[in-house]
């Protein structure tokens, strides 16, 4: 179920000290081979974190051995020194591991601006190689959690052998591309770097990128995949990425079921548009709309402010050919009233809007959550 579902893979998450609370706040997943391919995809803030910038240098080969890990400290607009913190986490963990720092990714989740106390991450790197187990995932899960509530694994095995599975970090500032979060996947699958990255993109493009809580665009975002071929099976490439996709897709909806405050999870879905990047855009200005986000925490199926969101849209469409329903009740058809709004019901959490624009074969879904006040509060006091 965790990141160790794979062959070939251990973990740790230890309590380093980071996080005043005590709790959990150091992971470490090593690559035990025989292979070591990997790639990775991360925010496209301009603002990028330390780690990201040390992570993406060391993905320049298609390869790693393991992933170092901490919550309670992003390490991000730290400058300089920050970077170096960045690559001594990276140095410190290929020593306890007998590689190169080159070798190792670095990810780090919490608050901005803030330097890490690395006395206390260097002693947390020390106790997690120590620990490294093929059990060790959900610890690993556990400690890299922020506002998180529970923490996030899913995994699957194939017919012919190989297994994906993985863990991921989020509960806010979840918006493409990817979202606030840190994901680790492995897999013991033999892939070469290049079908590795080409799978990982496509099913970030589908997932993590169509995940939008908050519209908020973290400085950290990390999705790595671990390749080892420890299974000795080399997949047929599109039977591996719909098994990636599928994994993605369970850790972006648990990420979503976990946003901060929310009591709703959203998916709009566009519908007979003229391209895919055309639904997805129709998509985006609804999801981003905090007047519909709102309207849904009241149970309010609120179709006019589907509508003056989807407006605001590059699409291609008659607005008088245009639909909207509500869990399956058409309530504007086609350019017109449609059945009684009264008889939608938004009390279950998952919502699902169907906007249909009668203007072309394409569609795409991007998953929200309601806005409510709950969300407010927590990021109000977040660093206070």
């Amino acid at each position: 179920m965790s990141v160790t579902a794979a062959q070939g893979f251990t973990a740790a998450g230890v309590r380093a000290g980071i996080k005043a609370s005590g709790n959990h706040d150091l992971a470490l997943v090593r690559n035990d081979g025989p292979r070591k391919v990997a790639s990775g995809v991360f925010t496209s803030n301009r603002f990028q974190a330390a780690p990201v910038v040390w992570s993406i240098d060391a993905l320049a080969d298609g390869s790693l051995d393991a992933v170092v890990l901490n919550s309670g400290g992003a390490n991000a607009c730290t400058g300089a020194d920050g970077l170096a913190d960045a690559r001594a986490m990276a140095e410190t963990t290929a020593s306890a591991l007998g590689t190169t720092a080159q070798q190792i990714a670095v990810c780090s989740t919490g608050l901005i601006g803030v330097r890490l106390p690395m006395d206390a991450v260097r002693g947390g790197i020390a106790e997690a190689a120590a620990a490294l187990s093929s059990e060790g995932g959900a610890d690993a899960a556990v400690a890299i959690m922020t506002t998180d509530t529970v923490s996030k694994q899913a995994s699957t095995t194939s017919e012919s052998g190989w297994t994906v599975g993985g863990m991921a970090k989020g509960a806010g500032m979840l918006a493409p591309a990817l979202a606030t979060m840190l994901v680790v996947i492995t897999t013991d699958a033999d892939l070469t770097p290049a079908e590795a990255d080409t799978a990982l993109r496509a099913a970030t493009r589908l997932t993590f990128d169509r995940t939008d809580s908050d519209g908020c665009m973290s400085t950290n975002d990390t999705v790595l995949l671990l390749s080892n071929g420890a299974s000795g099976v080399a997949p047929d490439l599109e039977e591996f990425t719909h098994a990636l996709t599928g994994v993605c897709a369970s850790l972006a909806r648990q990420l979503l079921a976990d946003a901060e405050g929310a009591s709703h999870d959203i998916a709009v879905t566009v519908v007979n548009a003229v391209t895919e990047d055309e639904a997805l855009d129709v998509a985006r200005c609804v999801t981003r709309s905090n007047l519909f986000k709102t309207a849904i925490f009241g149970n309010d199926p609120n179709w006019g402010r589907v509508l003056a969101s989807a407006g605001t849209s590059k699409a291609t469409f008659d607005p008088d050919q245009v639909s909207v329903s509500f869990n399956g009740v058409t309530v504007f058809d086609t350019g017109a009233l449609g059945e009684d709004r009264s008889l939608v019901d938004l009390t279950p959490r998952e919502v699902r809007v169907e906007i249909d624009l009668a203007a072309g074969p394409a569609s795409a879904t991007v998953w929200t959550n309601d806005l409510t006040y709950d969300y407010v509060k927590e990021n109000a006091e977040y660093s206070s």
